[in-house]
């Protein structure tokens, strides 16, 4: 016998999610009414049923870091007791982002709950996440997270059913009171959207053949579905897919796929007997590090060599729409854009800027400089459909990583990129950096600064093409007049401090000047974003925390 209580509580302050959903430590969430404040707050806005009274279907599930089990079974209760008709989770409570994307369009479903910290550690004093995607599979807009926002500043009761845990581990249908709750195998659906995107037979010869790589999933989701499809379906030699079962605390590490974080990987791909390819995905398998033997692909260069070859994977042989790209994203992308002419857009960064543009036709292809490349398949960056659009890429070309990436450079120039991250910053300190850069702006222009002049000076603002919303103070541009760029961000990823983000780009348009090491080639770019937002007088920081 199950029944529904109501448990009174004061609101919660504090409980504003950002692009990315709410993410606190751990401990925060399983504070009393913490976890249960935000979720009634979530059906609070969408609502559980329909306006006819009906029962709405959900989509749960997460990266398996520690209390993702337990949350699992605290949100299905109150799905339950708030109306939900069904609710769809991946076995163990396990989705990756872009399965989770993947499954609330697959079944049309009313949008999806995921449990997340994207690339944060996780652990019992690490970090958590929840966020809502939408019908369309992306992430909630600014509008519905500032509704939920507000919701947990004046809720005063949360409703929860009362019934014993459902058996995640178990595939197939289970009962939670009047809901149903289908648990589905959490690879299958999307190994299978792979399959009809890419050219398997193609990239399964290719490893026949002796291909060597190595997939480091850094002991998160994405193990399970690179291992069914790299080793499984592609033929990819067994222990090719390493750090590959999903672990509470991410086995210690910092899932965040990028050169600092994934050293053992670049390690390899540096050392005498490296494989022909190499990738890293994140916490939640939405972001990808690709490096070749000896080379290293950063995320702009990765998104304009997929743009520039993805006619060659069935799924995109009909050509690209557009191409979309944050505007902290180098313009790499760009340049491919105009030699196809199609469309190119810059937008904010966060994911749901580009989800406007994939449902409305505009954009094919994604990509953000931090890690995160995707498509039209889902609304949600996804990592592991990056690494097989290489593969693809790789198969058909039949080039290494460094051949492809030269002749890229060869055709388009090359925009010579990296960004630097000054982490846990103090927040005072870091807003106030900001605000002393921000009014300067006006005064920059026709200044001369390490060799270089500065063309125009600016903080991003985005007028989004199909739904005309405004987002203001995106970032503090400094651009010169050879084409070079920077960018200053204070990101809201982490839970602790302030994340300054500076990205350095120069342009080469060749022939020479296309090898040069990218620190080398952007050294009085560097230089210059020091000196202007005098970032060692307000942060006492005078060398970046992670350099990619």
């Amino acid at each position: 016998m199950t029944h529904i209580t109501t448990v009174s509580t004061a609101p919660i302050a504090g409980q504003k999610p950002g692009t990315s959903g709410l993410r606190k430590k751990t401990p925060v969430f399983m504070g009393r009414h913490y976890l249960e404040n935000f979720v009634q707050a979530i059906f609070d806005v969408v609502g559980a049923r329909n306006e006819d009274g009906g029962g709405k279907t959900f989509v749960l599930g997460g990266d398996g870091r520690y209390f993702n089990d337990r949350a699992a079974q605290v949100i299905l209760r109150m799905a339950a007791a708030n109306g939900a008709a069904r609710v769809i989770v991946g076995q163990g409570a396990i989705l990756s982002t872009p399965a989770a994307s993947h499954l609330i369009r697959l079944n049309q479903t009313d949008g999806g709950i995921i449990m997340s910290a994207s690339h944060n550690p996780g652990g019992p004093n690490e970090d958590f996440g929840v966020k809502f995607n939408m019908p369309n599979g992306g992430p909630a807009p600014e509008g519905v997270t500032e509704a939920m926002y507000q919701r947990t500043t004046e809720i005063t009761e949360y409703k929860m059913l009362e019934a014993q845990d459902v058996d995640l581990g178990r595939v197939g249908r289970h009962q939670l009171g009047a809901m149903s709750v289908d648990v589905v195998d959490p690879v299958t659906d999307y190994a299978a959207l792979m399959e009809s995107l890419f050219d398997f037979p193609a990239i399964r010869a290719m490893f026949a053949g002796g291909f060597r790589m190595r997939m480091d999933s850094m002991c998160a989701v994405t193990g399970p579905y690179a291992v069914e499809i790299l080793e499984n379906r592609l033929g990819a030699p067994k222990g090719t897919c390493v750090n590959a079962t999903p672990l509470p605390d991410f086995g210690g590490m910092h899932p965040d796929p990028n050169p600092t974080w994934a050293k053992a990987l670049m390690d390899e791909m540096f050392g005498s007997d490296a494989p022909d390819f190499g990738a890293a995905s994140d916490g939640d398998g939405d972001r990808n590090m690709v490096v070749g033997r000896g080379i290293y692909v950063s995320p702009s260069d990765s998104l304009a060599v997929l743009a520039a070859n993805a006619h060659l994977a069935p799924g995109y042989r009909a050509g690209l729409k557009g191409v979309a790209r944050s505007m902290p994203t180098s313009a790499a992308a760009d340049r491919v854009a105009d030699a196809l002419g199609i469309g190119k857009f810059e937008t904010p960064t966060g994911w749901k800027f580009f989800g406007n543009l994939l449902d409305a036709g505009k954009a094919t292809i994604c990509g953000e400089e931090s890690f995160g490349t995707g498509s039209d398949h889902v609304r949600e960056k996804d990592g592991l459909w990056a690494v097989l659009l290489w593969l693809n890429i790789l198969a058909v070309r039949k080039q290494s990583v460094a051949e492809i990436l030269a002749e890229h450079w060869a055709t388009y120039g090359r925009n010579y990129y990296s960004r630097h991250d000054f982490e846990a910053i103090e927040v005072a300190k870091a807003d106030a950096m900001m605000a002393a850069l921000r009014g300067s702006l006006a005064g920059l222009p026709g200044r001369g600064i390490e060799g270089m002049t500065i063309s125009a000076a600016d903080d991003f603002a985005y007028t989004d093409p199909v739904d005309g919303s405004v987002s203001l103070k995106q970032g503090v541009r400094i651009l010169f007049e050879d084409g070079s760029r920077i960018v200053y961000r204070l990101s809201g990823t982490g839970t602790e401090g302030a994340t300054l983000r500076v990205y350095l780009e120069r342009y080469a348009a060749g022939p020479e000047g296309l090898e040069l090491d990218a620190q080398e080639a952007l050294a009085p770019v560097i230089r210059a974003a020091h000196a202007l937002a005098g970032i060692a007088g307000h942060t006492g920081r005078t060398a970046p925390d992670v350099v990619t």
